[in-house]
């Protein structure tokens, strides 16, 4: 099965122990101290976007997600009418292009295949405008079974991102949801 089978087929399974259904209380601290509505922001790997939907109601005009399912992105149209087509992108991550602000990772990273990080690394790096940034959440675990989701650790992502990122925050999440509490960590990483 292709990765967009894949997907598709837990959202028809609804096998989505990811969604929340509601924004990420980290991401949401996070996105109630931007001040510049203007940011042009991606959410990979958005699933239902629940930060999307968030952004959308603040007024942010410039928010665009993508998913390689369509039900994700078909999910929120569904929520929101009115959020914009052209900011709703069914594609491979790694197939995307153009220049963003803002990159926010929500439970993207730890879904793709390990052998893959390097390359999230590059794509993460050439969608980003210089000095623009990465925020998000990133597992600091290890699971029971094989995923995804995938593992990782604080150091395992220290050596990918540090030769371009400045890694501003890399600390556990003070108030990740209580199911995640101490496995979740809260990254800030300046493209170098």
């Amino acid at each position: 099965m292709n990765q967009k089978e894949y997907w598709t087929q837990r959202y028809l399974d609804n096998s989505t122990s990811w969604n929340l259904g509601y924004p990420s209380t980290p991401i949401k601290t996070y996105i109630d101290q931007i001040n510049n509505k203007d940011l042009k922001i991606l959410i990979p790997g958005a699933g239902n976007g629940y930060e999307a939907e968030y952004l959308y109601e603040l007024d942010f005009p410039n928010v665009y997600i993508a998913d390689i399912s369509h039900i994700p992105l078909k999910n929120l149209k569904e929520r929101v009418p009115n959020y914009p087509d052209d900011k709703l992108i069914n594609d491979n991550f790694f197939n995307l292009k153009g220049q963003y602000d803002l990159i926010i990772e929500q439970t993207f990273f730890c879904a793709i295949n390990p052998n893959l990080r390097i390359e999230y690394v590059n794509q993460v790096r050439a969608l980003l405008k210089p000095h623009a940034k990465l925020v998000g959440l990133f597992f600091d675990r290890s699971f029971y079974k094989k995923g995804p989701p995938y593992e990782g650790s604080k150091s395992e992502y220290e050596t990918l991102f540090k030769d371009k990122f400045d890694i501003d925050i890399m600390s556990p999440s003070y108030n990740s949801i209580e199911s995640r509490r101490g496995a979740e960590l809260f990254v800030k990483m300046i493209k170098k």
